[in-house]
């Protein structure tokens, strides 16, 4: 079956040659199409990535498992012979208009990057830790993406830039400080992505970031790192509702900068209600929290709800862990088990009937953002 930009070119011909278009139009249609099938993403391709990763990971593996038996300059030049060969079969695929190819062998490349410098680092005894060698491989991404221009190993940086934080952050290796270099990490691999026109690594970054505030709240200091996040997360909100155009052509995120601000918001709230919350005695504090996470929901259904089936759905479930928590910290003491379950079953039929009132009178128009 032809792709969506194939179709697309074939009628912008059609219209031509019937007249209803002149050829400046034709051609700024067909400009149009070209520069944006880079987002378009098929099952082909997706099942290239898949096969690439699968590719990757068996050579590594095989590898691995005969490791004693192959000669040391062997496996070292093997091991850059994959690298190599990834990366230039894959742009010369490129060039030769099989970009999903291309793509995976980039994605190999990079697998037997990372697996490359875990194998070396046994085989010469090197030091340092696995952590760090998550960041090399990281970086080495970084750079393979930057120079292919590539958004896929894009997406693979700042996965592995996750990875590392999420390793670091919650003590998969011993760690004597908080893993804040993530904070260099982050906006850099953001302007990246720009360059490799990557919107779903832009993505990935933005709720990284989010992520990473919530672990270094809880890390310590909670309300000076959860306070600053609910603000911050209100005003882009405004901002991407009230200045959603230049919004979008600054950060470029598909029109879903609403959807980031919401997740922002209500992980700000949590953290907030969690930590007043853990008292035996109802907290006023809480109260506050809770009453300006229901009203923010609200707000956020009212103001683009409409627009974001997506950001609907992140508001209920915001919208249920509000109930969830509000019954854990003021009702628990009061309730036994049966009590309880009656309480759960009252709070999900609001639920529901919150949900369907809300998407019938709701419908998101055809072609609004998810």
């Amino acid at each position: 079956m032809a792709s969506y930009s194939s179709r697309v070119r074939a009628d912008i011909g059609r219209w031509q040659q019937a007249g209803l278009i002149n050829a400046s139009t034709a051609d700024a249609l067909t400009r149009d199409v070209d520069a944006n099938e880079r987002k378009s993403l098929s099952f082909g391709t997706i099942l290239a990535m898949m096969a690439a990763l699968l590719f990757g990971a068996a050579i590594l593996l095989f590898v691995a498992a005969n490791w004693d038996a192959i000669p040391r300059l062997a496996r070292v030049a093997g091991l850059f012979a994959v690298i190599i060969a990834g990366y230039v079969g894959g742009a010369v695929l490129k060039t030769r208009d099989q970009a999903a190819i291309g793509e995976a062998l980039w994605i190999v490349a990079a697998a037997a990057f990372g697996g490359s410098i875990a194998l070396i680092g046994q085989m010469y005894h090197l030091t340092g830790d696995e952590a760090s060698a998550i960041v090399t491989w990281g970086i080495g991404t970084a750079v393979a993406a930057v120079a292919l221009r590539s958004s896929p190993l894009t997406v693979a940086a700042v996965g592995i830039a996750i990875a590392w934080l999420f390793v670091r952050a919650f003590d998969f290796y011993d760690r004597p400080v908080f893993p804040d270099f993530f904070v260099v990490m982050a906006p850099v691999l953001f302007v990246v992505s720009f360059w490799t026109r990557s919107q779903p690594a832009r993505h990935l970054v933005l709720l990284s970031v989010i992520f990473y505030i919530a672990a270094r709240g809880l890390d310590q200091s909670t309300l000076l790192w959860a306070i600053p996040l609910v603000v911050v997360s209100a005003l882009l909100f405004a901002v991407s509702i009230f200045a959603a155009g230049p919004a979008d052509r600054i950060l470029q995120l598909g029109g879903r900068l609403p959807l980031h601000a919401l997740i922002g918001f209500l992980t700000g709230l949590a953290m907030i209600q969690v930590e007043l919350g853990d008292h035996d005695a109802f907290s006023v504090g809480f109260a506050i929290a809770s009453v300006i996470a229901l009203a923010g929901i609200a707000a956020a259904i009212i103001l683009g709800g409409r627009e974001s089936r997506g950001l609907r759905w992140v508001a209920y479930a915001g919208f249920a862990f509000e109930l969830a928590i509000i019954y854990v910290v003021t009702l628990q003491s009061m309730l036994g088990t049966a009590g309880f379950f009656l309480a759960a079953a009252v709070l999900f039929g609001i639920l529901a009937l919150v949900i369907i009132r809300v998407e019938k009178r709701m419908k998101a128009p055809e072609g609004a953002a998810a």
